[in-house]
């Protein structure tokens, strides 16, 4: 079997967890916790980089931080995971759908000025496949309506925009630690802010509303409830897998990489003989090679081609069923426009096997079986 996706650890992983019980802290922001976040810090830039237990409980803490009341509008894609909704949600917002762009299957940012209303109150854009979103243009237009940018930074580690980091660029940043990322610790996640207002509340909201952070820090001789929040916090034993996974983060990167590039160089000829489309990386974007998919030209093709690489047990799945077409985005969003590009892609969309401990016979075996498909 060739899976999909393979969960990375290292020699490190199991010694750094057992070092959690010799620390006698298991809890929320031990050893490794601290370490996590100094690491973040520095390969970010940031202010501010809170780890938490998913890249869902980072969404949520941007959402309460956009102080949305019911009504608002959160303008966001339809094809992302439900998570990136679902924050909007429970804070009683209205998530407004536009359509993605046809290159990058990002956020089309020529269609959000006119889905604007008196009721919108920040922009989610989603990085697709860990590519940059249109960034400037995004920007410039949350600054002239007065709008938060909250980047879905999920896809995004280690990709850049114009040379800043993803998650960083907007108002707040989520990235996601799940086991299908680049860098994992199975489940787990981290928020992300440069602005110092929303730093000092993130900290209250994601220790449940208390300031315990500050009452650590011997900032304050007793900690209370001070803001609605929850428990965002992560064991520390999911920070000790991430810090060993942290650790080689530069070798995973060269090597889904390298899996990328023999992917798109094998497959060429197919986008030639206008087949396939591979994916596109503009010019003021990098690729962390997150995802290598296929676009195929129509659903008939992507099911045949699904069901002849599994008879070879290898996992080439579909990815997300848009959001505007869910019973929940039905009964609690608004689509804004059209949303072809959206179905079409949600139709036609396939994603290869790419994991850090792939060998090079699996990755030869996946192309060599891909190719035969197209020959038969």
């Amino acid at each position: 079997m060739i899976n999909f996706n393979v969960p990375t650890y290292t020699d490190k992983t199991k010694q750094y967890i057992l070092d959690v019980f010799a620390e006698k802290h298991a809890s929320g922001d031990g050893k490794y916790t601290k370490l996590c976040h100094d690491w973040f810090k520095r390969q970010l830039n940031c202010k501010q980089a809170l780890l938490v237990h998913s890249g869902t409980a980072a969404l949520e803490m941007a959402a309460i931080l956009a102080d949305l009341k019911p009504g608002d509008e959160v303008i966001m894609p339809s094809y992302t995971f439900c998570s990136t909704a679902n924050a909007f949600v429970l804070q009683g917002a209205v998530p407004v759908f536009i359509d993605i762009r046809p290159d990058t299957l990002n956020l089309d940012e020529t269609k959000i000025e006119a889905a604007i209303t008196s009721k919108t109150k920040a922009i989610c854009c989603v990085h697709y496949a860990g590519v940059s979103c249109e960034m400037d243009t995004i920007m410039d237009i949350a600054r002239r309506y007065n709008l938060l940018v909250i980047e879905d930074a999920a896809q995004a580690f280690d990709s850049y925009y114009k040379g800043k980091p993803l998650g960083t660029i907007g108002d707040m940043g989520c990235f996601s630690f799940h086991e299908t990322k680049n860098i994992m610790s199975g489940e787990g996640g981290l928020f992300v802010t440069n602005n110092p207002k929303i730093s000092d509340r993130a900290e209250l909201i994601r220790e449940k509303g208390t300031n315990r952070s500050k009452f650590f820090r011997g900032q304050v001789d007793k900690y209370t409830w001070v803001d609605k929040g929850s428990s965002y916090l992560p064991s520390d034993i999911i920070a000790a897998y991430l810090y060993s996974v942290l650790e080689i983060s530069n070798n995973i990167q060269e090597k889904r990489k390298y899996i990328w590039q023999k992917y798109y160089e094998a497959f060429i000829q197919l986008q030639d003989q206008k087949k396939i489309r591979l994916p596109i990386i503009p010019t003021d974007c990098t690729n962390n090679a997150h995802m290598f998919y296929f676009l195929f030209d129509s659903l008939e093709t992507r099911t045949d081609f699904i069901s002849y690489l599994k008879r070879y047990d290898i996992q080439t799945p579909f990815h997300y069923i848009p959001l505007h077409s869910a019973p929940m985005g039905l009964d609690h969003c608004r689509t804004h426009g059209d949303m072809s590009i959206t179905n079409r892609v949600s139709d036609t969309l396939v994603r290869l096997p790419i994991y850090f401990d792939m060998t090079d016979t699996d990755l030869k075996t996946t192309i060599k079986t891909i190719l035969e498909f197209w020959e038969k």
